[in-house]
């Protein structure tokens, strides 16, 4: 049983940054794929950034391109989502989800385990 915990959500105003970090129990974390998720109210859960098991390939979803950057440390069993330039429309919690397999994928389905959320709003 894999355990996810999140951090780093926050309140933030428009045009500022947070770092989340998401921390994995158990061992050979480069095996596996990670990915950002959040939930705004009232929607859907929603893909937003990827990364392969080696941090070689990412993925993102076109509103947050040029402004998240995924990124992961296997040797502590961490991954991380640079968010700049917030926007108020980033408001959500934030999921990180850990899939079975090194190749990053973009689909709720694809991912085993996830994390409690964190909250992150942007306001003023």
């Amino acid at each position: 049983q894999v355990q996810l915990v999140e951090s780093g959500g926050g309140l933030v105003h428009p045009g500022g940054s947070l770092r989340l970090s998401c921390a994995a129990s158990g061992r050979a974390f480069s095996n596996y794929a990670m990915g950002w998720f959040r939930q705004a109210p009232g929607k859907e859960r929603e893909f937003v950034a990827a990364i392969s098991g080696y941090g070689a390939r990412t993925s993102y979803t076109e509103s947050v391109k040029g402004r998240f950057a995924i990124s992961r440390e296997n040797a502590k069993n961490t991954v991380y989502l640079q968010m700049n330039s917030l926007k108020p429309e980033d408001t959500a919690v934030y999921y990180c989800a850990l899939r079975l397999g090194r190749d990053w994928a973009a689909l709720e389905r694809e991912y085993a385990y996830w994390g409690q959320g964190t909250q992150v709003t942007v306001s003023s």
